[in-house]
């Protein structure tokens, strides 16, 4: 893997415009390609930056109400091609497709469409296909592709581009990142879906959550620890839970639970009064093989203030 990887092409895609035409003006002062789709490429042009449609590369319209643009061997040939490999080279020379070394991309609005309660086939038009997979070639590909999902990271990345190029060491990180967010996205989704449907039990049930504040210490004084909030939608709201047996500090409510469960030890917890987003405290439970087909897994929040558990 090369440490340090320049710049020359980025492909823009966004739904979230905040820090857009800044990101665009940087990248383009330091000589960098920009490729981009639909709204994104309008708003790069209104700020006066020379663009390029992903339909020039790919020699296919947008189609479909944008479902189908990005699909393309023209794009994911771009982002997934090893640089040193010389097959790879050989192919991109033989079907005209050209490296692509920055992705920035965020993901259309699924989570927040639900939120406001649009119905069933508006949600489903919210869920992103292309962007996920972009995302996620761009990460496989971190030894020479920088992928971006989160606006924070603009002036980090930036900084590294107009010193010469992304770092390995950054590459990875954001390619952790980029994966984070599509397995938060794809939990938003599944989620959403089997509550949509009235599945209470799927076979599978995904959770995520975004960092919401770091802990002093974790179980022990040398571990670290940290709470994370989950974003759910109303949908699940009332089927969200987390596992707990008993009372959990005063004014927590009880949780429920269809089996007794042994070994069940909870961490003292500190929740920031002024933290205002839904928290929920993990736990270590150890289940007898024979019993566990039988616990029911329930998720209470946790409500502001400080809440002890033993």
């Amino acid at each position: 893997m090369t440490d340090i990887a320049p710049v020359r092409r980025a492909l823009i895609s966004v739904s979230d415009k905040t820090g857009l035409e800044a990101l665009g003006k940087r990248l383009a002062t330091a000589g960098v390609e920009l490729i981009s789709t639909g709204g994104t490429a309008k708003a790069l042009r209104a700020a006066g930056l020379a663009v390029k449609d992903v339909a020039e590369l790919t020699q296919y319209p947008e189609m479909m109400d944008g479902r189908v643009k990005t699909l393309h061997p023209v794009v994911h040939g771009g982002l997934l091609a090893v640089r040193a490999n010389p097959d790879h080279v050989a192919a991109m020379a033989a079907h005209g497709i050209a490296a692509i070394d920055l992705l920035v991309v965020n993901l259309y609005p699924f989570e927040a469409t639900v939120a406001r309660g649009a119905d069933y086939d508006e949600c489903v038009e919210n869920i992103d296909i292309g962007g996920p997979a972009m995302i996620r070639a761009a990460a496989k590909n971190h030894a020479d592709v920088a992928v971006v999902v989160d606006a924070e990271d603009y002036d980090a990345v930036l900084a590294e581009i107009e010193a010469g190029g992304t770092s390995l060491a950054t590459r990875k990180r954001l390619a952790a990142t980029a994966y984070a967010r599509t397995a938060a996205y794809d939990a938003a989704v599944s989620g959403w879906m089997a509550a949509a449907i009235g599945q209470e039990t799927p076979r599978r049930r995904a959770f995520a959550g975004t960092l919401a504040q770091g802990l002093r210490y974790g179980e022990n004084p040398h571990q670290r620890a940290a709470f994370y909030a989950e974003t759910r939608s109303p949908l699940a709201a009332s089927r969200a839970a987390t596992t707990k047996s008993g009372d959990v500090g005063p004014s927590c409510r009880r949780a429920e639970s269809t089996t007794r469960v042994p070994s069940l030890t909870v961490s003292p917890v500190s929740v920031s009064p002024a933290l205002p987003v839904p928290i929920t405290v993990a736990v270590q439970a150890t289940v007898p093989s024979a019993a566990a087909s039988r616990v029911t897994v329930k998720r209470v929040p946790v409500p502001t203030g400080t809440c002890a558990a033993t």
